[in-house]
């Protein structure tokens, strides 16, 4: 392995200022840390982490929150993870997964052991309970997702409140007056997860504004469960033509149960998704849908996580604008309902 005082003889300089080049504690002229940055990378030089850090009092770790729950639809939370893990590496900072569901003393085991130098927090709820620590905490911290009070906080989400009252507009827009939403497992909704709470919210605050009927179920997904969420739908509204649908793992099934039904979509009915596009494209009717930005969701809270790391950082919330992709789920309301 390439020590420090290697690089240092190589690149004709001292030790130490090859280390003030690492570190940017010290003032180097343009040239001379030129010529040390030509010789590390020509001698394939890397720090030791552990005196790295022992010198910066700096760990170079984020720590990522990230609940893995049964009630989640997890390849979306580890595409937010792998964005977050990739855009963290270009800044220098390698990622610690933390999946347990262990709250608050996730927040104090990570912020009384220097274990990391920042979070970020996903699966975030309205009330969530780790937020009074991270507000007592000097350690800088970023929300993927939106609590009911935002102040002293730091959050990058996509508007789902927007991203409701859009699948609505565009149901409405299409002649559609009753809608239906199978949403995610009952657990989320008694948590009061932020994306889902404002999800509902925004598409029953715009179907008032339009006149538009809404009817929302929980599902716990799967065939099953999607049976017996649409069978008590089409028992309690059986005028509904138009369905919105946030919970991937009933996509499939619906579109099943509908064909089963001999309602043809987007004839009889229109399915609108709050998805991955790789779930809409992939369902058996290609789904008009609004796709989660998980990419740029968790670049952009790396981003701003590390300008607060860099002192230029300013709490604020960053909600990204949601886009409706139309396909071939959806169609004009017919005029009766089989």
């Amino acid at each position: 392995m390439v020590t420090l005082a290697e690089v240092a003889r190589h690149a004709g300089v001292s030790a130490s200022t090859v280390s003030y080049v690492l570190s940017g504690k010290r003032s180097i002229s343009a040239t001379t840390r030129l010529r040390v940055e030509q010789s590390i990378h020509e001698l394939g030089y890397h720090p030791n982490a552990g005196a790295r850090a022992l010198a910066s009092n700096r760990s170079n770790v984020i720590a990522l929150m990230i609940p893995l729950r049964t009630d989640m639809y997890v390849p979306v939370m580890m595409e937010i993870a792998v964005a977050v893990a990739t855009t963290a590496r270009t800044h220098g900072y390698d990622v610690l997964l933390l999946t347990g569901e262990e709250g608050p003393d996730a927040v104090r085991r990570v912020t009384g052991s220097g274990l990391a130098d920042a979070m970020i927090l996903m699966d975030v709820e309205l009330d969530d309970e780790r937020l009074p620590l991270l507000r007592g905490t000097d350690l800088p911290a970023v929300l993927i997702g939106l609590p009911a009070d935002t102040s002293e906080l730091t959050c990058v989400d996509l508007d789902f409140k927007a991203t409701g009252a859009l699948c609505v507009e565009h149901l409405a827009t299409l002649g559609h007056r009753d809608i239906a939403v199978i949403g995610e497992a009952p657990a989320v909704y008694e948590r009061h997860t932020g994306f889902a709470e404002r999800t509902l919210y925004g598409l029953r605050s715009r179907a008032a504004e339009l006149g538009i009927s809404v009817l929302h179920r929980p599902c716990e997904g799967g065939y099953d469960a999607t049976a017996g969420t649409l069978a008590r739908i089409l028992d309690e509204r059986p005028g509904t033509t138009g369905f919105v649908v946030q919970n991937e793992q009933a996509v499939e099934p619906l579109l099943a149960l509908l064909r089963q039904q001999g309602r043809a979509v987007p004839e009889d009915v229109s399915v609108v998704a709050v998805c991955p596009d790789q779930v809409a494209v992939q369902a058996s009717v290609r789904l008009t849908s609004v796709s989660i930005p998980a990419q740029e969701m968790g670049r952009q809270a790396v981003e701003r996580l590390v300008a607060k790391l860099e002192g230029r950082g300013t709490d604020e919330v960053v909600l990204i604008a949601p886009e409706l992709t139309v396909r071939t789920s959806t169609g004009s309301a017919p005029s009766t309902v089989a």
